[in-house]
């Protein structure tokens, strides 16, 4: 994890969920946090490719409790969760769904999910939201269906509203993303747009 500051917690988290270091999701992330961070929003980058930790187990403890069990590198993580005004989830798309080391990370939000059922998440201030980054070898219409499931639900756990992102098809190789200025573009203009929300409350 990069730029982790727990006595100040970042107003915006970064989920890179590709296992692949620099590829297309992660340039794109880069771009768009970069942006966000030039008017003074604080940020953390979180990798789950760099943890260690274990699926959920499902043994029911965070139902009772809301804490999870497992006592690993997540338990770093719910914090930033819990607390980020904007959580931003990359992923390529894996079988028309995120990577595992994402789906690992998102499986572990049920923790977080029964806090909120049982009262207990953190209301944030100043305007909150959920973003998505993803990109798709294929061209198939239906290509970001279960990716952007999967993180409307995530989304739902933090309590966050789900307010879009950006899908890109046909981007495959790694880099391959830095030849589409117009992909580069938008990216950018997301990142603008997140940091003017954050700014206004």
């Amino acid at each position: 994890m990069e730029n982790m500051v727990m006595d100040k917690m970042p107003q915006v988290v970064g989920i890179y969920g590709s296992p692949r270091v620099g590829g297309n999701t992660d340039i794109l992330m880069d771009i768009l946090l970069a942006e966000i961070e030039r008017a003074q929003i604080s940020i953390s980058k979180v990798y789950p490719r760099r943890l260690k930790m274990q699926g959920c187990i499902e043994c029911g403890q965070c139902d009772e409790t809301g804490a999870c069990a497992l006592k690993d590198d997540m338990q770093n993580i719910y914090p930033l969760l819990e607390k980020a005004n904007v959580v931003i989830l990359s992923s390529p798309v894996f079988f028309y769904g995120v990577s595992w080391q994402c789906k690992a990370l998102i499986d572990r939000a049920q923790a977080l999910w029964s806090k909120k059922r049982l009262g207990l998440l953190s209301k944030r201030e100043g305007f909150s939201g959920g973003y998505i980054v993803s990109v798709g070898a294929t061209k198939g219409k239906n290509l970001f269906l279960g990716v952007e499931l999967v993180a409307k639900y995530f989304f739902d756990a933090l309590d966050l509203k789900y307010l879009g992102g950006v899908f890109y098809r046909g981007i495959e190789k790694k880099g391959e993303v830095t030849g589409h200025q117009e992909i580069l573009t938008e990216i950018k203009k997301l990142g603008e747009q997140i940091q003017n929300q954050i700014k206004a409350g």
